[in-house]
């Protein structure tokens, strides 16, 4: 049992470990010098095996889960229902100060569902709030936006992002442009990134390899499109190796579709460690992942994202990311581009520099006290009316 003041904190697929392990250890150091409330992890098992859960937590030295939620069925809308009913259990049992969820997936969206359904009185907080990619067809697009309509604070990774709340009427008192915790988490464990086996399995060099991602319903849902996009990929590769950790649900369908690519070599899912010392050391990534986008950028890997919109901008504005589509046309020419030797630089965006979780917990212990100072660029300052916030975040 929790004593004292004490948040939610909750997790359920690889990317919310990924940006809430700096958000841990930050709390962890405040814990230990005696400030900041104590923190409950809540574990949704959204995504529950070694690889796409366990692993994780070893490699980004996170305590394991205080609550594991108890799923029934795994389809998108009955994996929502089950966590909502789950983690409304939980904060009947034991009310929390304040509830964190982060990204979107249907973890966050359940969780931030269930706590103001529970509870409406309880703070929640959304960290990484605001991306918009203007497309509903994906899940994620609709998990985000139900999420910041009920949620209460708003922690943004971009002035972009903190823009659009301000749009969609939020109150930007409650708004905060902090920074990326995924880029915190990156930073901090760049040191330790780990050959996986298939570096020495298939002799791979620096720079003479692809990594590929792929696992968006829009790319692999139908045999024609993921062959074509394979087949495109294989072909534009020009006798590069192509290393592919497959996610489960993809795996699934090329072997339901009978797939195989020249060239392309499946491996198991990684772990967080290994997989980004491919990353660090490829000639380029394709993906369909935003999170990935964002972490090619500041390890300046260039970055092909097989989608024709992004939530995240400034991986192309500013970072190494070209959106394709899934236009074989398209995937070719960037290649002949990287080949050419004519990628564009990245280079690190506003506030990517590895200290947003520590803004986002001096925000969090302040409104816990009912103190509204807000930290941006590691200052502290007091912003005023919705006028003055445009004027901030323009």
């Amino acid at each position: 049992m929790k004593h004292g003041k004490f948040v939610d904190i909750i997790v359920g697929a690889r990317p919310n470990f990924i940006k809430v392990a700096a958000l841990i250890n930050e709390l962890q150091l405040r814990l230990n010098h005696g400030e900041g409330p104590a923190y409950r992890l809540i574990h949704t098992c959204q995504h529950y095996d070694r690889q796409m859960s366990n692993v994780f937590f070893e490699d980004l030295n996170m305590p394991m889960p205080d609550i594991f939620l108890r799923l029934e069925t795994s389809d998108n809308s009955g994996q929502i229902a089950d966590i909502i009913t789950a983690y409304s259990k939980v904060i009947r049992q034991q009310r929390p100060d304040m509830v964190i969820v982060c990204g979107d997936v249907n973890s966050t969206v359940a969780c931030a569902l269930a706590t103001k359904k529970t509870d409406p009185s309880i703070p929640l907080v959304h960290i990484e709030a605001g991306l918009r990619s203007r497309d509903r067809s994906m899940p994620e697009e609709i998990n985000r936006i139900i999420t910041d309509t009920v949620s209460d604070y708003f922690f943004t990774t971009s002035r972009s992002a903190s823009a659009h709340l301000i749009d969609e009427q939020i109150d930007p008192d409650h708004i905060f442009f902090t920074g990326n915790t995924m880029i915190d988490t990156l930073l901090r464990s760049r040191k330790r990134f780990k050959q996986p086996p298939i570096w020495h399995q298939l002799r791979l060099e620096e720079k003479k390899y692809i990594v590929l991602t792929l696992h968006r319903q829009s790319n692999i849902r139908d045999a024609h499109t993921l062959k074509i996009l394979l087949g495109s990929i294989s072909d534009a590769a020009a006798g590069l190796p192509v290393i592919f950790p497959v996610h489960p649900h993809t795996a699934k369908m090329m072997q339901q579709f009978s797939i195989e690519a020249p060239g392309i070599y499946c491996t198991e899912p990684m772990g967080y460690l290994e997989f980004n010392y491919l990353v660090e050391r490829s000639a380029a990534v394709v993906t369909d992942s935003g999170g990935i986008s964002e972490e090619t950028t500041i390890m300046n890997i260039p970055c092909m994202t097989l989608r024709s919109n992004t939530e995240r901008p400034e991986t192309c504005t500013v970072g190494t990311n070209v959106l394709l589509g899934n236009n074989p046309v398209q995937i070719k020419a960037a290649f002949r581009r990287l080949f050419d030797g004519k990628w564009q630089q990245g280079k690190q965006p506003e506030l990517w520099d590895g200290k947003a979780a520590n803004r986002i917990v001096t925000h969090i212990i302040h409104i816990l006290n009912d103190k509204y100072i807000r930290v941006a660029d590691d200052k502290l300052a007091i912003l005023g009316n919705k006028e003055a916030m445009k004027m901030f975040y323009s």
